[in-house]
């Protein structure tokens, strides 16, 4: 088992050749054990948050040129004693600066662990530790800035101070029971339903939320689906401006789900090219298609193309009911209009089609206005609070679940034993999402999500 008193390790910027590069120590002998290695200033005799040139050297051997940035406890990410290396960007250099590190008692740190010890040491509670690695993975401005939102504690902030009040009436509700043969009641019954209702309200809306936060975090799956030749893998390529999926005249090249992202208007959309449907005696292709329609039922949207040179109204008709008996939004979409008859155009148009040729790239920007037309996600402003990650999800139904559990045991008078036990339950999962109720699995399965260097 490691120790929490070792002195860590990492490469803190990306794998790779580049100008410069970061190497990060963070314990208790962070300072000491790099005045071993620096050729220049003592380090441990210089103000926190100074930068220093020197060399990083061993028995006349000088590795590089470098700046030695020292962070003293408590000032610092982990609020241990911290140093930042920053080198040149040689694979060479960075691999024989950490070997040298490692010789004198350092260790590689574990994916999260400057995070991890931020988060045990209070720099932070859990929730916003998680949105350091959100904020990191940020792929645009509303991921951004929900995830700064949360680093800044303003969710963390709502529930500590939900959970605070309720820990007042379960304390109040502990104590009738030290005098249960008095027949005493300390936390007002009316008062306790009231609390309940306001922070039920407050959760109802963060529950609501996670809908949009989630579509921010991880993009919104945007599945193309259709019948085999109708251009799905063409409409792919064509958004992406890139040879992303084998496009065939010959029906059923496309096998398996294909993906991709990319950024509409500032949303992320995961966009799904499909084996087309239809019943085939091909293993492999049949195997494609089951995946295709399991895609559709898990998409948050669904662009169903028709090939307008081979397809009827009874055709649209029939497909569009199947499409409705899923539930998933849908855009009707019809491919080679440069090829349609004029009549079959002029009938799909009564219809709410987008119609497109996107071998020739026509339309295509009718077919994006009318997508983000379908997705609507609100811009995420500073101190917007939205729910984006599954765990805290997850936890806050686990306590709006509990606490209408006091509200019938409230209704129903049942005695403060049965109450302390649902409120306790109520506690529990608000201390699991911020991490006052913690166990070393989950912070475990947290962190090890993180990379090496944060």
């Amino acid at each position: 088992m490691h120790s929490s008193n070792d002195t860590i390790i990492a490469l803190t910027t990306p794998q790779g050749v580049s100008a410069l590069a970061v190497i990060r120590l963070s314990g208790p002998d962070a300072i000491r054990l790099t005045d071993k290695l620096f050729v220049g200033k003592k380090l441990e005799s210089q103000a926190s948050h100074t930068a220093h040139l020197g060399a990083i050297a061993w028995q006349n051997r000088s590795i590089d040129e470098v700046v030695a940035t020292v962070f003293k406890e408590p000032r610092s990410f982990t609020k241990e004693n911290c140093v930042e290396i920053s080198c040149h960007g040689s694979p060479v250099i960075v691999r024989e600066i950490i070997k040298l590190f490692l010789q004198h008692g350092a260790r590689l740190a574990e994916p999260g662990e400057f995070t991890k010890r931020a988060f045990l040491n209070g720099r932070f509670d859990l929730t916003q530790a998680e949105a350091v690695a959100d904020l990191i993975h940020a792929e645009t401005d509303n991921a951004r800035q929900a995830a700064l939102n949360q680093m800044r504690g303003g969710f963390s902030k709502e529930i500590k101070l939900l959970r605070e009040e309720l820990i007042h009436f379960a304390s109040l509700i502990e104590l009738e029971l030290d005098f249960g043969e008095e027949d005493v009641e300390f936390a007002g019954r009316t008062d306790l339903k009231n609390l309940i209702t306001k922070i039920q309200t407050y959760l109802t809306g963060l529950i609501s939320s996670f809908e949009q936060g989630n579509a921010i975090k991880n993009g919104i799956p945007t599945v193309i689906a259709g019948r085999p030749n109708a251009g799905k893998s063409t409409l792919l390529n064509a958004l992406l401006n890139e040879e992303r999926a084998i496009v065939s005249d010959i029906p059923g090249t496309t096998r398996d789900v294909i993906e991709d992202e990319m950024i509409l208007d500032g949303i992320a959309f995961r966009f799904m090219d499909t084996a087309g449907l239809r019943d085939t005696s091909d293993t492999i292709e049949a195997i494609g298609v089951s995946r295709t329609r399991e895609s559709m039922k898990k998409a948050a949207l669904i662009l169903y193309l028709f090939d307008l040179t081979a397809t009827s109204l009874q055709d649209i008709a029939t497909e569009e009911s199947e499409l409705n008996a899923l539930g998933i939004p849908y855009i009707l979409v019809g491919n080679k209009m440069d090829k349609a008859s004029a009549h079959l155009l002029a009938e799909v148009n009564r219809i709410n089609f987008v119609l497109i040729a996107a071998a020739q790239g026509e339309n295509l920007d009718l077919l994006k206005n009318a997508i983000l037309n379908k997705v609507r996600i609100n811009s995420v402003k500073q101190g917007d609070v939205l729910v984006t990650n599954l765990r805290h999800f997850q936890k806050l139904s686990e306590t709006q679940a509990a606490l209408n559990r006091v509200v019938d045991g409230l209704n129903s008078g049942i005695t403060g034993d049965f109450l302390a036990m649902d409120i306790r339950q109520s506690l529990h999962h608000l201390g699991e999402i911020t991490g006052e109720i913690t166990n070393e699995d989950l912070l475990a399965n947290i962190f090890s999500k993180f990379c090496i260097g944060k």
